[in-house]
């Protein structure tokens, strides 16, 4: 070729037709006949074409950036949902820039910022805390990007969102433990303002009540989702004259951080407790023990977030606010046995 940049009209010629065929192909794949994609395509990597991504997001008025609003970026829980919807970002060639809603120095008004079409081209939030009066304006300015929730959503739930069926999950760590004969069921909770709190807090004592057992007031402990605060609950479960003989706790950070401090003074999981978690974060199949746990699909989780994102951005979706429930799973490990009271 006689210039060093290929250009479209270069993988025209390649592929055989036109170079608004091209465009199509390239930026809306699914308008053109799937033999004509296949030969732009491999035309396109015959003679190095590359989309300008930021001419092409000029003209569609576009930043080609979609915002993650993320609660606790240090916390495992969450990579495996950003990998997630990158690999569904990636697909359209929309970028990832990712917040950390927790961190002192993002005020409110940065949240805001990022509520308008000249900033992102579409929002997924992870934190359910978010301000929802900032959010509910979206609601009604045609300038805001769309926003979806996933995992968290907020307590109005009038946004979309991808989120796991937690209730089922509770109820699925409170039935293994009763199935092993426990009667004596303690459990250590999120934070009390927190959507994922309230069901799984509501899940787990819907179980227990069918079961015909009974939560002990002084066997529920409040946590933040943090190892530190599953550590907390184990020194207040070791100091009571009647201890629960499992625990189901809310997050697998709290119960790894519970049968570790339990460790410490020499008390053993599960020959002293038996103890469930909720999420299956990836260390939780090599502790020691291994944790049961009720298992999250966080990568389909997260794609499920990006597909339904990029259909509103690209305004192939309806506007319904019906969340996407994803099912769960008890991964049954060496952290729980058989009651031998």
């Amino acid at each position: 070729m006689s210039h060093k940049t290929p250009r479209i009209t270069d993988v025209a010629r390649l592929a055989g037709v036109s170079t608004a065929t091209v465009s199509r192909a390239l930026s809306k794949p699914e308008t053109v006949a799937n033999s004509t994609r296949d030969a732009v395509l491999a035309a396109a990597r015959e003679s190095g074409y590359r989309v300008n991504l930021s001419a092409r997001n000029l003209r569609r008025q576009r930043t080609g950036a979609i915002v993650i609003l993320v609660p606790d970026l240090g916390n495992p829980f969450f990579s495996r949902i950003l990998s997630g919807i990158e690999e569904g970002l990636a697909k359209a060639d929309l970028n990832m820039l990712v917040v950390d809603t927790r961190q002192a120095r993002v005020k409110p008004q940065m949240v805001t910022n990022y509520l308008h079409a000249s900033r992102a081209d579409g929002i997924i939030a992870l934190d359910g805390s978010l301000p929802d009066g900032v959010l509910s304006a979206t609601l009604s300015d045609t300038d805001s990007p769309p926003i979806i929730f996933a995992c968290e959503w907020t307590p109005s739930d009038r946004f979309p969102s991808v989120r796991v069926d937690n209730e089922r999950g509770a109820r699925l760590a409170i039935a293994h433990l009763a199935d092993l004969g426990h009667r004596s069921i303690g459990m250590v909770r999120g934070p009390q303002a927190n959507v994922l709190t309230g069901a799984r807090s509501a899940g787990a004592e819907a179980e227990l009540s069918d079961r015909g057992l009974v939560l002990d007031a002084t066997h529920v402990f409040d946590g933040d989702f943090s190892i530190e605060s599953g550590a907390n609950a184990a020194r207040l479960w070791r100091d009571l004259p009647q201890r629960p003989t499992a625990m189901f706790c809310q997050s697998d950070q709290m119960a790894l951080g519970f049968i570790s401090e339990l460790a410490r003074h020499g008390l053993s999981t599960p020959r002293d407790v038996s103890v469930v978690g909720f999420d299956d974060i990836d260390i939780a199949r090599r502790f020691i023990p291994a944790l049961t746990t009720v298992h999250q699909p966080r990568t389909a989780l997260g794609l499920a977030a990006a597909e339904i994102l990029i259909r509103r951005v690209e305004a192939r979706d309806d506007q319904s606010s019906e969340p996407s429930i994803l099912e769960v799973e008890l991964i049954a490990r060496d952290s729980t046995r058989a009651f031998e009271g």
